[in-house]
């Protein structure tokens, strides 16, 4: 069974005429990362809101076809429980930081839960050791850097142990050293959880290296979802408007003057291993 299901999922908002989401089939398994890419106004966004209930259970609309998180349909479990496979984090994470230090905001969600005391220190301290904040505990969430509420939002979410975690491009305010902070820790806590991250993200240089598959969206549908080497290599990739990787650029262009006949490296190691047995 996979782990995410949209089978014919539509969905439109309430006073809109057009269809944000149509269509939408897709099957996401366990123990992958994945990358969400589209061109502006794609349904990125709106398919995220799928993954937790807030659509359709916070965002009104009109809705048919279903989605299913671990076999729980999303119109007919609370947004509450679902909340206990999937875990959101969104673009700015000061929105969803409320507690006055960080510790209690990753806290938080586990004394919701009920969690023993003693059980809540060790997670907290396991979590904290992954995303390497053991420095700003004592900090209140608005006294560090943007890229420290990233670490601290991703931390509290991570705490709650669930089997998937959303990111809305992550790194958007976020200066090139820490966006490659952040989506290496992300890499490093899906290789160790063995856990599903999806990420919405327009670095393409930062992110494709280190993603399993890709989903491609455009105007509300899905155009394609395998594995990265598969989708980068489809006249699909090349005709989407979206930041290409420059590596992907360089490579394509000489594909397309014939000087070049092999599947595009989606990294520098393998653009050069490929090149070695070119000799």
């Amino acid at each position: 069974m996979s782990l995410i299901k949209f089978s014919n999922f539509h969905f439109r908002y309430k006073g809109n005429d057009e269809y944000a989401l149509k269509n939408i089939n897709l099957a996401i398994n366990s123990n992958r990362f994945i990358l969400l890419a589209g061109e502006t106004g794609s349904g990125k966004t709106t398919l995220i809101r799928c993954l937790n209930g807030l659509i359709p259970q916070f965002y009104a609309g009109y809705y048919k076809g279903y989605v299913e998180i671990s076999g729980k349909n999303t119109t007919k479990t609370s947004i509450s429980e679902l909340s206990n496979d999937v875990g959101i984090v969104f673009q700015n994470p000061e929105n969803q930081l409320i507690a006055m230090n960080v510790e209690h905001e990753i806290a938080f969600g586990l004394e919701n839960l009920g969690i023993p005391k003693e059980d809540i220190k060790e997670k907290i301290k396991e979590v904290v050791e992954i995303t390497e904040i053991e420095s700003i505990l004592d900090k209140a969430p608005f006294e560090i850097s943007g890229g420290e509420q990233q670490r601290v939002a991703i931390a509290s979410i991570l705490v709650l142990e669930p089997n998937v975690i959303v990111l809305d491009e992550p790194t958007a305010n976020l200066d090139p050293l820490f966006a490659k902070k952040i989506i290496n820790l992300l890499k490093k806590i899906q290789v160790e959880k063995k856990i599903t991250i999806i990420i919405s993200e327009h670095r393409m240089d930062l992110i494709l290296p280190l993603v399993d598959e890709i989903i491609l969206m455009k105007e509300g549908e899905t155009l394609t979802h395998g594995t990265k080497d598969k989708v980068i290599n489809t006249n699909i990739f090349e005709n989407l408007h979206i930041n290409k990787p420059k590596l992907y650029s360089i490579f394509n262009e000489l594909k397309n003057r014939n000087q070049f006949q092999y599947d595009i490296p989606v990294s520098i190691q393998d653009a050069v291993s490929l090149l070695k047995t070119m000799k």
